[in-house]
């Protein structure tokens, strides 16, 4: 059992010890502890001597460093590359040359050869390649093929260290002298720790320089191939237009005859096309000149030449018409004919300026003015339809109707303006008849309906058909309608040749009057407004402004009641602020002296209120007018101004004795035209009935309002000045109050100055 591992279920106990003490480690000796050889374990009993744990320091044989640091890692041997795959495709490259011999021409005795020393590294062989030479009329290329060379007879062979520049290099008898290399071979060199010296200059070769001495440059003038192929390509549909015209005025029944120039580019040729006119009596020959090349001066060819059955070619002509004889303004000949060149298309003018740098001159106008047109009439109206439809047969021969406001009649249908007019009275039993007039806002037509009268006699019903109603005096073809801001109160209206009067309207008039307001004139809006006002018909919008004001004033009170309750003042301060006593402030207490007296006045003031220009007439119809006689001049003098000027409470100003006075004409002028009997005319007799030409009209005569007369102590209200003592001043102040007191509550109180 001693010898059984310590591992898990290798463990067993002994049943017969009894003995659990454990033994001392060390003993005692001198002093000094020393640990017991052999101790033994629990119990007095030997321990496992054999185990690690026991071994000691000085056993080598059973003592292994690699249980304590572990086993010692060697390292790997580096990964072996063969030569020829090292140095694969690796040169060194020497540029070279080498003399050789001429012995059999007199024009050289030796000859540069440039060549290059290739040494391959992969197996230390070299070849010799020499650089071809165009014309050089040598067999060049690969002089020697790859190898390795000997470098001596004793079977050394040359390597890549025996190479240098500026050193001489003997293959098979042959003396190459190295004078550079590429940077490869450089760097290499390099490091494997090699200088290679600097590159050198390769010798001339004289007969090669001779040979560049000898030859000359030849500068020749080869003309251009005129390559027709491409001139189609890049010109094909390009022609240049020129406007022509040839005057032959000189000659008898002779005339300017316009004609057009066309120049092709592709192939340089000419052709004439007649510009033909309406009736200008000549045939419809389509060209003049058919296309073909134009030559300067047809008439130079020689005397010999058979013209009359052969034509020009280009041996006998000596210059042909080319793009720059097209200029502006020029002449040409056309086979004799003078062309004056007189206008050109947009392209030829792009052409001339870019391609020949050219700016053509602007066009030359040869044509006379035309007439002017005379106006075509438009026929007087027929009566039948409306003007817009009779016009339209004019205009087209297959007429259409007259386009109409769709967006107007959109927006304004169903909706109309209805007045109440009467005739322009010419015969009494005219007088009771009335008719409405109804105005469509979608399309501008007039609708006109007499309502039936019982027991008249006279037929009701329709008097006029929806049409456009056309205003007096205005143009039959282009005439000029009536609007709604031809219609008030009192307006005349004409239609077909009778006067109507408008006497009454709609409360929707005024309304729409309102709403666009751009579209009436004011006139016709206040004529309108003061009818709807008589009438009672304005009524709420008047108790809505009032509504509005006092809501204003209410806020205006509470606003003013807010304000005294945030500052808290006595009576006595209120009226010092007011009055500011204490005469400091000098240019306050007059302004505030002007404003109370201001006040005061106002006070005393009717509450009348009548225009400064005289009584407006109320009654349109009043057969008694007032008129206003010359204003007296108003203004007071200085001599109706007294020294000593007062305020006197019972004397009216100017003002006011002028409003009472037209107040007191307006009132007789009412009870005259409103509350008069009203006027009874008999029934005339038809035999002694005079015609209306000869009837005499009477003219009543005006009541005449003579002029305003005025006290000169009215005047004295337009003074009032103040003692220039402390005392006078204060009294002066005191009875501004108390003069205020009996219109308008005021604040003051009674003080004295201390």
């Amino acid at each position: 059992m001693a010898g059984l591992p310590k591992l898990p279920g290798f463990n067993f106990v002994d049943p017969t010890t009894s003995k659990y003490h454990l033994s001392h480690t060390f003993n005692y000796c001198n002093g000094y502890r020393i640990p017991k050889i052999g101790m033994p374990g629990i119990g007095g009993q030997e321990l496992d001597i054999n185990s690690v744990a026991y071994i000691q320091s000085q056993d080598p044989v059973r003592y292994d460093p690699s249980l304590t640091y572990g086993r010692t890692r060697s390292v790997a041997p580096p990964q072996f590359i063969p030569h020829y795959a090292l140095y694969d495709q690796k040169c060194l490259t020497f540029k070279a040359f080498f003399k050789q011999s001429v012995t059999e021409s007199p024009l050289e005795y030796y000859r540069v050869r440039k060549v290059n020393i290739i040494y391959f590294l992969e197996d230390d062989t070299i070849t010799v390649m020499e650089p071809r030479i165009e014309n050089s009329g040598l067999d060049q290329g690969r002089l020697i093929r790859r190898a390795r060379i000997p470098k001596t007879e004793m079977s050394d062979y040359w390597h890549w260290k025996d190479f240098a520049i500026g050193k001489d290099i003997t293959f098979y008898g042959i003396v190459f002298h190295t004078i550079d290399c590429d940077l490869f071979t450089r760097e290499f060199m390099r490091s494997q720790g090699l200088f290679i010296g600097e590159p050198e200059e390769m010798p001339p070769d004289p007969y090669t320089q001779e040979r560049h001495a000898s030859v000359q440059a030849h500068v020749t003038l080869t003309p251009s191939a005129d390559d027709k192929l491409r001139r189609f390509l890049e010109y094909d549909g390009k022609v240049l237009k020129f406007d022509a015209i040839w005057d032959t005025r000189d000659e008898e029944f002779g005339e300017l005859r316009p004609y057009q120039i066309l120049y092709f580019l592709a192939d340089d040729t000419i052709a004439v096309k007649e510009v033909h006119e309406r009736n200008s009596g000549r045939d419809p020959f389509p060209l003049l000149l058919k296309k073909t090349k134009l030559p300067k001066i047809w008439t130079d060819r020689p005397v010999t030449y058979p013209a009359c059955y052969m034509e020009l070619s280009d041996a006998e002509v000596t210059e042909y018409y080319q793009p720059k004889d097209f200029l502006i303004g020029e002449t040409i000949f056309i086979l004799g004919r003078r062309m004056l060149l007189v206008d050109c298309d947009k392209f030829t003018q792009d052409y001339f300026r870019k391609a020949l740098c050219i700016e053509q001159k602007p066009p030359i106008e040869y044509k006379p003015k035309p007439k002017p047109v005379p106006p075509k009439p438009m026929p007087p109206h027929d009566g039948i339809g409306t003007l817009e439809d009779s016009l339209q047969n004019t205009l087209t021969f297959l007429p259409k109707p007259p386009r109409k406001d769709v967006i107007r009649q959109l927006l304004n249908a169903n909706k109309y303006l209805r007045y109440v007019m009467k005739f322009d009275v010419v015969h009494p039993e005219d007088e009771i008849r009335k008719f409405i007039l109804r105005y469509s806002l979608a399309d501008g037509c007039c609708y006109i309906y007499e309502p039936p009268i019982r027991n008249s006699g006279i037929w009701g019903g329709k008097y006029l058909q929806n049409s456009l109603i056309i205003k007096p005096g205005s143009d039959p073809l282009n005439p000029s309608y009536y609007t709604p801001a031809d219609f008030y109160i009192g307006a005349v209206i004409v239609v077909h040749e009778q006067r109507f009067i408008i006497i009454d309207a709609d409360l929707y008039v005024y309304r729409y009057m309102q709403a666009n307001s751009e579209k009436f004139p004011c006139e016709v809006i206040e004529n309108m407004r003061n009818y709807m006002y008589n009438k009672g018909y304005l009524t709420d919008d008047v108790e809505n402004e009032l509504e509005k004001e006092k809501e204003t004033q209410k806020k205006a009170q509470r606003d003013a009641i807010g304000r005294e309750l945030e500052i808290t003042k006595t009576e006595m301060q209120r009226c010092m602020e007011s009055l500011k006593a204490g005469g400091e402030d000098t240019e306050y207490s007059t302004r505030k002296k002007r404003e109370i007296l201001q006040q005061y006045e106002d006070t005393l003031k009717h509450k009348y209120v009548v225009p400064e220009h005289g009584i407006l007439p109320v009654n349109l119809e009043c057969a008694y007018p007032v008129k206003i006689g010359k204003l007296p001049d108003l203004e007071c003098r200085e001599e109706d101004i007294a020294d000593a000027s007062f305020t006197p409470k019972h004397v009216d100003t100017p003002e006011e004795i002028q409003q009472k006075y037209y107040a007191e004409v307006l009132r007789k002028h009412h009870d005259v035209c409103e509350h008069g009997k009203p006027i009874v005319c008999d029934k005339p007799d038809l035999l002694t009935r005079v015609p209306p030409e000869e009837k005499v009209t009477t003219i009543p005569e005006p009541i005449m309002v003579s002029g305003v007369e005025h006290p000169k102590s009215a005047c004295r209200v337009k003074a009032v000045r103040f003692a220039e003592g402390d005392e006078r001043c204060m009294r002066d102040r005191y009875d501004l109050c108390n003069l205020k007191h009996e219109k308008i509550p005021c604040n003051c109180v009674q003080y004295e100055k201390k």
